[in-house]
């Protein structure tokens, strides 16, 4: 019983992280239709009020984890969720350009602490001998709700406007607030004396091979989500908005099987094989421009990202000891915000420049490149640092 993953207190984290990352998800495409249509708002600006909530998580991941590791953790999870939750009552008065973007950017702080005491707790209550599995399914919670809210949030803002929209998103949200409150997360060992505060324990310094890593493989994530849909309007493709079907199929078909052969002992052979099949999937996308290599792409990308999300996770998780979960996560999520970020300001600047097709096989490049880092950089940097050590002839073999 004590590898039981899906016990109680793990489909309650489970649900109270599906019904917040559903809320934030509603609004995520209807935002830019209710500045241009509603409030005049040019595409440059929107750009802007859009980007404010990644500045956010850009500032507020490293002081979460370090919240997450010095308090006790439920308490952090609850206030952080509380407060996103009750951020989405501002939508009902947004009336102007400024005050959204200073509303994002208050939502974003609040994003970025609930998600890493979400994902901090729920690794709490996960047996440390299935991990990886039980990080894989945490995180298809996000993707489900990426996949699905952002469909619904369109056909509620269509059918009832965008205060019934923020309704909508503001129950979700008292929902995972209520779900929470019933998680039992395990005690801590209380420490007799506090570290000092350091860097370290704002960010998982060892680890910053690995998020340098991590950057080239989250700029792919960034320019799929800034550019997918009007790239697919370009080649001709005018339901483009299928591709995140794809997308999120591949990213859920892998996530739920990929943990399991992490646990296993295969974290190297899963990184390796997620990388390249990003590589192969942006490179795909590039070059061939019919529907059905549209949709293949999707799923190649899909599958790539929905292995390296738990591989990638347990890579930081395992480098950390047990007071510093939260560093570790909010390191994690860090990479991606950075490497996202990166995507949609870069990607932009090189599409101008050269056309989307010509920045998509940049991507795919990068993603090669980033193989390469791993294999023969980025692993023997995990294998020096790593805290847990594999059974004999269980894992890949460590690099010397």
């Amino acid at each position: 019983m004590a590898n039981k993953l899906w016990n109680r207190d793990f489909i309650i984290a489970c649900l109270s992280y599906f019904l917040v990352a559903c809320s934030f998800s509603l609004l995520m495409p209807t935002i830019p239709i209710f500045l241009s249509q509603e409030l005049g708002v040019e595409p440059a600006r929107i750009g802007v009020v859009l980007s404010s909530y990644v500045l956010a998580l850009l500032l507020v991941r490293p002081f979460s984890g370090f919240l997450v590791d010095t308090w006790p953790r439920k308490p952090v999870l609850l206030l952080g969720t509380l407060l996103f939750v009750a951020v989405f009552t501002g939508y009902y008065f947004a009336a102007s350009v400024l005050f959204l973007i200073v509303l994002r950017f208050v939502h974003g702080l609040f994003w970025g602490l609930a998600t890493v005491s979400a994902n901090t707790v729920a690794i709490d209550i996960i047996p440390s001998a299935r991990r990886a599995e039980g990080i894989g399914y945490f995180g298809v919670n996000a993707n489900v709700a990426m996949a699905f809210a952002p469909y619904f949030g369109v056909l509620i803002y269509d059918g009832h406007g965008f205060h019934a929209l923020v309704t909508a998103a503001l129950l979700m949200g008292v929902l995972a607030v209520v779900a929470a409150a019933f998680i039992r997360v395990p005690a801590r060992q209380c420490i007799a004396e506090k570290p000092p505060v350091s860097l370290d324990r704002f960010i998982l310094v060892k680890a910053l091979p690995i998020l340098f890593n991590q950057l080239f493989l989250a700029f792919g994530w960034g320019t799929l989500v800034a550019f997918a849909v009007l790239y697919g309007k370009e080649v001709g493709i005018h339901n483009s908005g299928i591709f995140f079907l794809f997308l999120a199929g591949g990213v859920v078909l892998s996530r739920v099987t990929a943990g399991k052969l992490v646990d296993r002992g295969h974290l190297h052979r899963m990184m390796a094989i997620a990388i390249l099949l990003i590589a192969t999937g942006f490179t795909g996308f590039a070059l061939f421009h019919d529907i059905r290599m549209f949709c293949l792409s999707a799923l190649l990308i899909g599958l790539g990202y929905g292995t390296l999300f738990p591989a990638l996770q347990t890579i930081y998780i395992n480098m950390a000891p047990a007071a510093q979960r939260g560093t570790a996560n909010s390191t994690y999520l860090t990479g991606f915000d950075l490497g996202i970020s990166l995507g949609m300001l870069l990607g932009a600047s090189f599409a101008e420049g050269h056309g989307f097709p010509a920045m998509y096989l940049l991507t795919g490049a990068l993603s090669f490149m980033a193989l390469i880092i791993y294999w023969f950089f980025s692993r023997g940097i995990f294998e020096r640092h790593r805290l847990d050590r594999p059974a004999s002839g269980k894992a890949d073999r460590p690099v010397e």
